[in-house]
């Protein structure tokens, strides 16, 4: 989640905390309000617990969040101090080092506004694909349902039967073959 949305054109350097057990929030909310921003990349999946379906978001890196600061300015040693932060991430004891800038850009290239993943382009609902391995590989059909960045839905004909499927990203690949050509 980004509590305050870093713009691509930000000119201070973005730097890690590790955070407490359980400090995410406690962190973000404290450090927002000393005016530091900050970034926690998500990813949403999909869940199912006690028989209902659930989107869930997951930090991509557990334990850390991204903080923008000028470390030129003393205020930075707060961070330290602040509710849910266990430390800065430093190189050299009293001087942080910044992530490197192409780095953080590209990261937050991958996210929207609210802190989460954009999906991936490469498939849409309705695309054809083809399995490369597991039990059904070298099947072709189409993509109905994309429920997280790591699965696809499909629907695959067994014995003239419809049945429901949920495959990875890195078994499949998209093709223009047709299914009625197999």
């Amino acid at each position: 989640m980004i509590d305050v949305k870093p713009d691509k054109d930000h000119d201070l350097p973005w730097f890690v905390a590790q955070l407490r057990p359980q400090g995410l929030k406690r962190a973000r909310d404290h450090l927002h309000r000393q005016k530091f921003k900050t970034f926690t990349p998500e990813l949403e999946s999909n869940t199912v617990r006690a028989g209902v379906p659930r989107q869930i978001r997951k930090p991509l890196f557990p334990g850390y969040l991204f903080i923008s600061f000028n470390p030129a300015d003393p205020k930075w040693t707060a961070i330290n101090s602040t509710r849910g932060v266990a430390r800065l991430i430093l190189n050299r004891p009293h001087q942080p080092t910044p992530l490197p800038q192409p780095l953080m850009a590209e990261i937050m290239a991958r996210y929207n506004k609210a802190g989460v993943r954009h999906p991936p382009v490469d498939l849409a609902v309705g695309d054809k694909i083809r399995v490369l391995a597991g039990p059904f590989a070298e099947i072709v059909t189409s993509i109905e349902t994309l429920p997280d960045q790591e699965r696809i839905g499909v629907l695959i004909d067994l014995m003239g039967r419809k049945v429901k499927a949920s495959l990875t990203r890195k078994h499949i690949e998209r093709t223009t073959l047709d299914t009625r050509a197999l």
